[in-house]
């Protein structure tokens, strides 16, 4: 893309915001774009795990992302999102420069932490892989079938502490206010950054386009700043470069509340480093005493407790454990169980620590944690997140295909696969020491239940 195919009124404003930099900036538009994944290191650094990610770092050529320690960059011919290894969830394809927003944010195990803007999952991913799945990660869409993507990649991902929302920010603020340790917004933009990789992002760009997005980032961060604890990290990322939407909408949000102080800001430009760029900038909430009154106003619900812990509940929970001390003996899981019609979810047991499911009630919710089952007539079927979240020590049964193999292409594709007689019962199917479903096995037969709808004819492409 040359600089006469970018809208003058943007080039204008760019050679006024950089000066002598601008022709550096405006020639990196010349250049094909940067590619990149970063590994999910609830993956990569377990297990079977390590050795799979190895084995991806020299098929592919992957060389280091210097901001990102679990991220890559790849090279074209490298198509690493139609390997097995990309529907293992071992790791996400994204745009390098926007790893940075997760790294800077700096998320820790066993913390309560909001992704308020979250689809497709690519900072979600990020943000559960650095809390080591520990604690309760909600992850929010306002879109109801971007919603759907983003739970599928939480799904992919094996990610078991996260519960995943489809509401307006404004819903979740009157629902949690003062929950959060940290928030992730990435927000909406005028996409600036993605020009090289999207023509259609150009054709909407407008300086008007520009004033809108900051106006809506201003009402979004307000809704952020409600369900920010005391003490509390925000951080605010976007995909483009003007100042309105980055450092004009950040000094407005501090002088709006004096309590929120600027720690630290990250821009990464396309002609000083290899990526598409990035804005990045961590703020904090001021601390403040906690109190019986405070505590006893974060959030509003329509009870302690949710109708739906009821004794059906319980006894399909119970259910689940007797299942599970047959066909998962290292299953440890726990949580707070929730059913939706046929469908048993785990919450993490933080979620109960300081909010109740009444909270959930009249939410969207497309994911409530861990997947785990499904009651058919009074029998278990195990769902396929929990396949996705597991390790093969933890199965009574498992059955392994190599990478390069046709049988593991053949069971993408959904088909049933021969095995010794011997094999019998629910089977962690792995790719590499990879879980990549559920098979059961009967009469040399193990039958394929990976969900249609993940059935692959052509490979999933996340980005960002």
């Amino acid at each position: 893309m040359t600089e006469e195919q970018l809208p003058a009124a943007y080039t204008t404003a760019m050679r006024e915001m950089l000066g002598q930099e601008a022709d550096a900036f405006l020639q990196s538009y010349t250049l094909l774009r940067t590619q990149g994944l970063r590994f999910n290191t609830l993956k990569s650094q377990l297990g079977t795990g390590i050795r799979a990610a190895e084995h991806a770092v020299s098929l592919f050529g992957l060389t280091p992302v210097p901001w990102c320690p679990s991220g890559y960059y790849y090279e074209h011919p490298a198509r690493p999102g139609r390997h097995p290894y990309h529907t293992a969830g071992l790791y996400y394809i994204q745009e390098p420069s926007a790893m940075s927003a997760a790294e800077l944010l700096g998320p820790l195990p066993g913390e309560t932490v909001l992704d308020l803007a979250a689809a497709p999952g690519g900072k979600t991913t990020h943000i559960a892989s650095l809390m080591q799945g520990q604690g309760l990660l909600v992850s929010n869409e306002i879109h109801p079938e971007r919603a759907k993507i983003l739970a599928e990649n939480v799904e992919r991902h094996g990610i078991s502490h996260a519960l995943v929302t489809s509401a307006a920010p404004g819903e979740l603020s009157r629902r949690f206010p003062q929950v959060f340790d940290r928030i992730m917004l990435d927000a909406p933009c005028s996409g600036e950054g993605m020009f090289r990789k999207d023509p259609a992002a150009v054709s909407e760009w407008s300086p008007g386009h520009v004033e809108m997005c900051a106006a809506r980032q201003w009402d979004i961060l307000q809704d952020a700043y409600i369900m920010l604890k005391p003490g509390g990290s925000l951080a605010y990322s976007t995909c483009t470069f003007n100042r309105s939407e980055n450092e004009d909408t950040i000094a407005r949000f501090i002088e709006h509340y004096p309590d929120m102080e600027l720690i630290a800001g990250k821009r990464l430009w396309p002609h000083l480093e290899k990526g598409e760029g990035h804005f990045v900038a961590l703020l904090r909430k001021a601390p403040a005493e906690e109190t019986a009154n405070s505590r006893s106003k974060r959030g509003s619900g329509r009870g302690k407790n949710s109708p739906r812990t009821t004794s059906s509940v319980r006894d399909a929970y119970q259910q689940f454990l007797g299942w599970a001390a047959e066909h998962l003996p290292g299953f440890t899981g726990q949580g707070v169980p929730l059913l939706f019609g046929e469908s048993l979810y785990l919450l993490p047991e933080t979620f109960n620590d300081s909010l109740h499911t009444g909270l959930l009630e009249g939410l969207k919710i497309p994911r409530a944690g861990l997947h785990v089952a499904h009651l058919k007539k009074n029998r278990i079927e195990p769902a396929h997140a929990l396949a996705m979240s597991l390790q093969p020590s933890q199965a009574a049964r498992s059955w392994d295909l190599p990478a390069d193999s046709h049988e593991i292409q053949a069971w993408l594709r959904g088909e049933s696969l021969p095995v010794p007689a011997e094999l019998h019962g629910w089977t962690l199917v792995t790719v590499d020491g990879l879980p990549v479903g559920w098979g059961k096995a009967s009469s040399g037969q193990l039958k394929n239940h990976l969900p249609k709808g993940l059935r692959i004819l052509k490979a999933h492409i996340d980005e960002q």
